[in-house]
């Protein structure tokens, strides 16, 4: 793969693709981003710059652009927009893609892989998700707060060449991944997490320190776990039993600011991904003819 395209240069985006560009800098490996506005013309002018932990480097991409002509024909499409605007990306990247060209969207959410391969049915799909505290705090700076950085990817048909190819080319730029047999639970699992998490902080407008410190408010945490755990379970996805109480114990790692990046939004006056992250378990649960009044009374407060 040695035209590989990041699309969307936000937290996500911005610190693997960061990763992606500063180690094949001077490599036959082309990393390209697709960005705009200010952060296009930031990266333009000074670079990307990350920071994480004790650290912190300047990107190059190969290229950077808003306009999809400019790239060509890529062999990688890895998509980290957010979920309201994988449609509208995609569409806008087909100069880019044939049917040679591997996608892979990570995005919040489980929905993106169904989504992604309405538009394109022919190309070959990669499930993935990310566990990274990491935003965009001005345009051309990411940060990354947490101290877990991973990606999973995979895909429900048998192993590819591709596949391990996109493994060795992301260990080597040193992004902490792996290659999911079952990445379908993987998801899952992530989704088990930021899906209530996202509810619970946006909901509460609190951080997850100042939900951990309040009994009620750790009470409605919960209980949008419970609700959740039940969606999963009806739609055939089991889950571990301890995965509210290990869910609960990694966000006590965290400090005690973190937050959500919908909460995030939410606090900055941008439009949030409720859709994707409430009203997809919601739905589900109507699908399934279950009641869960924690998620519903969230989703009506975010909506209006």
């Amino acid at each position: 793969m040695k035209k590989v395209l990041i699309a969307g240069i936000g937290g996500i985006g911005g610190f693997f693709g960061g990763k992606l560009a500063d180690y094949y800098a001077d490599t036959d490996t082309e990393i390209y981003f697709l960005s705009r506005g200010e952060n296009l013309k930031e990266i333009l002018r000074h670079g990307l710059k990350v920071y994480y932990e004790n650290q912190h480097f300047v990107a190059h991409p190969r290229k950077i652009s808003n306009n999809a002509a400019d790239f060509g024909i890529v062999d990688l499409l890895i998509c980290c927009t957010k979920s309201y605007h994988l449609e509208e990306t995609l569409k806008q990247l087909r100069p880019c893609i044939n049917t040679e060209t591997v996608i892979l969207p990570l995005q919040n959410g489980v929905d993106s892989f169904e989504r992604t391969k309405a538009l394109f049915p022919e190309n070959e799909i990669w499930k993935g998700c990310v566990y990274i505290v990491s935003r965009l705090v001005k345009p051309g700076k990411v940060v990354d707060t947490g101290h877990l950085r991973r990606l999973f990817f995979g895909t429900s048909e048998a192993m590819s060449d591709k596949l391990i190819e996109a493994e060795k080319l992301f260990k080597s730029a040193g992004i902490d991944t792996q290659l999911s047999s079952d990445i379908e639970k993987t998801i899952w699992e992530k989704f088990s997490f930021i899906s209530p998490l996202a509810s619970a902080t946006s909901y509460l407008d609190e951080t997850i320190g100042q939900i951990l410190e309040n009994p009620q408010s750790t009470l409605l945490l919960r209980m949008l776990m419970e609700e959740f755990l039940s969606v999963a379970e009806a739609k055939g996805i089991l889950l571990a039993a301890d995965n509210i109480e290990k869910s609960l114990e990694r966000m006590a790692t965290l400090s005690f600011d973190t937050t959500s990046s919908m909460h995030s939004d939410l606090r900055s006056g941008n439009k949030i991904e409720v859709e994707s992250l409430v009203a997809y378990v919601l739905n589900e649960a109507v699908a399934h003819k279950l009641d869960c009044p924690a998620y519903r009374k969230v989703y009506e407060k975010l909506k209006s």
